[in-house]
């Protein structure tokens, strides 16, 4: 397994489903998955989705500049960091942002997302 590749891969995927159908992503996320917004802590899929659902825009696109990851503990587990820019439907500038997921192996041979931080990043 590439964990490049991996990461790649799951980043492709997360953020074209973010973008098209965010309540899809809740078979990326378990009942003790984490996610911290904007500095606000939400543990378990149904929450985390309801979360990433209420956001205020409809219609967004992500545009990927940077994906680092790493390959974390014996459990083979991996970071990803993501860096980009937010493009809200009917805004002129985008946003930039930088998200972090640590992934860990399921039984069946995928990943699902353990740890996911988001912020904007304001200039």
């Amino acid at each position: 397994m590439d964990p490049d590749a991996v990461a790649k891969a799951f980043v492709e995927h997360y953020y074209s489903t973010f973008d098209s159908n965010r309540g899809n992503l809740a078979n990326l996320y378990q009942e003790a998955s984490m996610l911290t917004f904007e500095g606000q802590k939400i543990q378990g899929s149904q929450s985390i989705v309801a979360k990433l659902t209420s956001l205020p825009f409809h219609q967004c696109q992500h545009k990927i500049s940077t994906v680092d990851c790493q390959p974390s503990g014996p459990a083979g587990g991996m970071l990803v960091f993501v860096s980009g820019n937010l493009q809200l439907a009917g805004e002129q500038h985008a946003l930039k942002f930088s998200q972090m997921f640590h992934l860990m192996p399921t039984p069946q041979g995928s990943f699902y997302v353990l740890n996911d931080i988001f912020r904007l990043n304001y200039a």
